[in-house]
């Protein structure tokens, strides 16, 4: 075990909770930084009583108050971030502070303790619409949405400080999340709770489109072994696209979810295909994905009660929140 004391930002998320629990099911010690802003109590729920986690509430846009916790932390994986595309899209600014300023933060707060491995969390929508997929880690940047280009600055200070000050970095780019423990409640945003939360009600799935775009559905938890190999297996300075090997329509997930169809408008700036090539992680990391699509999605009906006090959506209420996507983003900008 290379890196004993281990420190995660964004810790109480949905992708952060799933990595505290496999670091500390492997025996290191575990300080989580979330100021709960999206982030719950409950996803560290098995964490609480382990005698090797301690959690700070803190913002990590604010150096001051996440300075001390990285004292004697061997690696440090930056998952604090905004997410969604909406929301980023009304508030630019405070996606900015907290997915470019906070970053930063994390960043020096890591290099000025001496920290000897630095994880970052980078989202395959720095691609936009891609011209190639599988889409290798070389493919242009084309952020689309403010989320997306702040992560992808995150991710261009993140290897500055590689480069400029010697700190070990490595960035995974993800590509479309689902798990346990994803957002159930707050603006519209992913695919699966959207779903999950319509099938409680007993109401359709608002297909978007004709619903045979497809998305590399990757599951949560061959995503925290990512990170931890990435942690571990070296990668110094380079980028790496995590996914599932595949690519999966949405009209596929709602016939294992099974239930009615309700179409609605496609939306600007989505790509038809999201499909990660991993050739390079599998090759230099050693990593690959163990949890199949179907299997995925079984694990997520035998877990639809999490979703019980999530937001049913309909039409209506999609349209309403998606009017500035159209507005901002609508063909011809």
């Amino acid at each position: 075990m290379k890196h004993k004391k281990v420190l995660v930002t964004g810790g109480a998320g949905f992708i952060g909770s799933h990595l505290v629990d496999r670091l500390l099911a492997e025996g290191r010690k575990v300080t989580v930084i979330d100021n709960f802003a999206t982030g719950r109590r409950s996803n560290l729920a098995s964490a609480f009583g382990n005698p090797r986690f301690t959690l700070r509430r803190a913002d990590v846009a604010d150096p001051g108050s996440i300075k001390s916790a990285f004292k004697g932390i061997d690696c440090v994986f930056h998952l604090a971030a905004l997410a969604d595309i909406v929301p980023s899209i009304q508030r630019p600014l405070d996606y900015h502070r907290a997915n470019v300023d906070g970053t930063v933060s994390v960043l020096e707060a890591a290099r000025l303790a001496g920290v000897r491995k630095f994880v970052y969390t980078a989202s395959s929508s720095c691609y936009g619409i891609p011209d190639r997929t599988p889409t290798p880690e070389s493919a242009e940047i084309r952020p689309m949405y403010p989320y997306a280009l702040t992560k992808y600055l995150g991710e261009q200070y993140a290897l500055h400080w590689h480069r400029t000050y010697g700190l070990d970095v490595t960035s995974l780019r993800l590509f479309n999340v689902y798990g346990p423990r994803s957002r159930t409640s707050g603006t519209y945003g992913a695919v699966f709770g959207v779903f999950l939360a319509q099938k409680l009600a007993g109401k359709p799935f608002t297909v978007v489109g004709d619903g045979e775009q497809t998305r590399d559905f990757t599951f949560v938890s061959d995503v925290a072994a990512a990170f931890v190999r990435a942690a571990e297996a070296g990668g110094a300075g380079k980028i790496f696209n995590v996914g599932s090997g595949g690519t999966y329509s949405v009209n596929s997930l709602v016939r294992l979810l099974g239930g009615p169809v309700e179409h609605i408008a496609r939306r600007p700036g989505e790509p038809d295909r999201t499909f990660a090539d991993i050739r390079k992680i599998v090759k230099e990391l050693k990593w690959r994905p163990t949890v199949r699509f179907r299997d995925g999605v079984k694990v997520m009906l035998d877990n639809i009660a999490l979703w019980r006090d999530a937001p049913v959506w309909d039409r209506r209420s999609i349209s309403r929140e998606t009017a500035d996507w159209f507005r901002y983003l609508g063909e011809g900008k």
